[in-house]
């Protein structure tokens, strides 16, 4: 009889062994918890265990995946005189042909000039002697006064966060998520605009030549010193007028938007398989890149290439709020799908009379990737 209690004893306190090692080991970030009270408490009471500094338990998480960034655009405004880079008169080139020195070392004649067969270039009686002259226009500058917006994404990125449980409630956890994004970003701009072209007018005269002009149209001389000459410097002051233009191509942002947020996280199990997480807190983001020009100006018959860039680097603060669904896949390891809304401030690049103002105010962020506790 005796016997029969102290093996009875025994049992009951193996049990108990299991049980209690059992209970250290549950696991926090995984579905089909049943021991509430596994830190102490009552498991119908609906206030707050902390999770005790030392426990076994998995209660820290870590996730990473591919992100796409939505509803991000951008404002290109072109206002003021704008320069035309790369169409400087002063060494003889122009919008419609140029006027450069040749190797004879003559400082007043030269072989080495070219037109682009514009009927209005040529004139047999014009000129400050009358026998004949050539006008070169030169455009310099342009005014513009013009906005447009373009919708970008959406944007391919990547994000990951790393978080830890603080507090444990029934099937719930509280505490703490510290997430990083990155997302390339090409925004384009492709509208045209009607501008006012800043143009100067240079006549040369011709000596009375015959002017010559190949069957592709113009005239192109090289700087060998052989072949008819015109005069090397212009036979009038430049005379300068507004013309009507318009500009084609392309302005377009090239960046890189980097974001860390920190918050709160409350997480949930839906059931054996689901569980669910949400967040809110402070956000900081990083824009760095560049603003890239590509543009032809037409005006008075004649089209002339201006292109340039010029970039920054800032910050620029918000908030967010997001909601995750899990798939628990194995005891530690989920699938996972994120949705998050992160209203920033705007990051704007400016340089010249040429803006672009980059809209972070509404943009919403889709994740999916996996998620390991531990």
């Amino acid at each position: 009889m005796r016997s029969t209690c102290f093996q009875a004893k025994c049992l009951a306190c193996g049990f108990t062994g299991l049980a209690m090692c059992a209970s250290a080991q549950l696991d926090f970030w995984s579905s089909g918890s049943t021991s509430s009270d596994t830190f102490g408490g009552d498991p119908d009471s609906y206030g707050f265990i902390r999770i005790p500094s030392d426990t076994d338990d998995w209660t820290t998480h870590f996730r990473i995946g591919a992100l796409v960034g939505m509803n991000i655009s951008a404002n290109f405004s072109e206002r003021g005189n704008l320069n035309i880079s790369g169409n400087n008169s002063a060494p003889g080139n122009f919008a419609d042909g140029y006027v450069l020195p040749d190797q004879s070392g003559d400082t007043k004649y030269t072989s080495y000039w070219g037109y682009n067969n514009n009927a209005n270039q040529y004139n047999p009686v014009g000129g400050s002697d009358g026998l004949g002259s050539l006008t070169m226009l030169s455009s310099t500058s342009f005014s513009a006064k013009s906005s447009s917006k373009d919708d970008g994404g959406p944007f391919p990125g990547f994000d990951m966060a790393y978080g830890d449980n603080l507090w444990y409630w029934k099937h719930a956890r509280v505490g703490w998520e510290l997430g990083f994004g990155m997302l390339p970003m090409t925004i384009k701009d492709n509208s045209s605009m009607s501008v006012a072209v800043n143009q100067s007018s240079y006549t040369f005269n011709t000596e009375g030549i015959v002017v010559p002009q190949t069957p592709q149209g113009g005239y192109q001389g090289g700087p060998s010193g052989q072949g008819p000459i015109i005069s090397l410097s212009p036979s009038e002051t430049p005379t300068s007028q507004p013309t009507a233009g318009i500009v084609t191509g392309t302005r377009q942002l090239d960046l890189m938007l980097y974001t860390v947020r920190f918050g709160p996280s409350f997480y949930w199990d839906l059931t054996d398989d689901f569980g669910m997480s949400l967040g809110a807190g402070p956000a900081i983001g990083i824009v760095s890149g560049n603003y890239q020009y590509n543009e032809t100006i037409t005006a008075g018959g004649v089209s002339v290439g201006n292109s340039g860039e010029f970039g920054k680097t800032g910050l620029t603060f918000g908030g967010y709020v997001n909601g995750t669904v899990l798939y628990h896949v194995i005891s530690d390891a989920d699938l996972y799908l994120s949705a998050q809304y992160m209203p920033m401030g705007d990051a704007t690049f400016s340089s010249g009379g040429r803006q672009a103002q980059l809209n972070l105010g509404g943009q919403v962020y889709v994740s999916i990737g996996v998620n390991w506790a531990f």
